[in-house]
C-alpha cells in the first residue's frame, strides 16, 4: 500500500457519490478515484492505472471478493481491493490509497503520508 500526501481536502458532498460508482477528483497535481459503495462506505485511491498509465481507474467495475471492496480497471480488468489498493491479481502491484472521513455530509480526503 503507499500512501501520498495531499492534504485534508473537502471534494464533494455524500450524496453526489452515486452508490456503486467512481468519480475523479483533482487535488493539487494528484488525480484520485472516489467510490461510495453499497453499504455507504466512501474510499479514495489514486485514479492511475498501474497497469495502463491510463487516468481511469475512477471508470471502473465496483464489486466485491468476499467481503473486501474491489474495483476492477477498466483497461485490463485487474481487480484492486479498495481499502489497501493492493491488486488482488498481482500482489507485487498496489494504488496509493487516501484516507477519507464524511463531515456535515461533505466527503473529505485526508492527507496519505502514513
Amino acid at each position: 500500500m503507499t500512501m501520498t500526501s495531499v492534504g485534508h481536502t473537502v471534494v464533494c458532498a455524500f450524496e453526489a457519490l452515486l452508490p456503486e460508482r467512481g468519480v475523479a477528483a483533482l487535488l493539487g497535481d494528484v488525480q484520485i478515484a472516489l467510490f461510495r459503495t453499497h453499504d455507504n462506505e466512501v474510499f479514495a485511491i489514486g485514479n492511475q492505472d498501474p497497469f495502463s498509465g491510463a487516468n481511469v481507474m475512477s471508470r471502473g467495475i465496483v464489486g466485491s471478493r468476499g467481503d473486501v471492496p474491489t474495483v476492477a480497471s477498466p483497461m485490463f480488468k485487474q481487480v484492486f481491493d479498495l481499502r489497501t489498493g493492493a491488486c488482488l491479481d498481482d500482489p507485487e502491484v498496489s494504488l496509493p490509497v487516501y484516507p477519507v472521513e464524511i463531515v456535515d455530509g461533505q466527503v473529505v480526503v485526508g492527507p496519505g503520508d502514513y
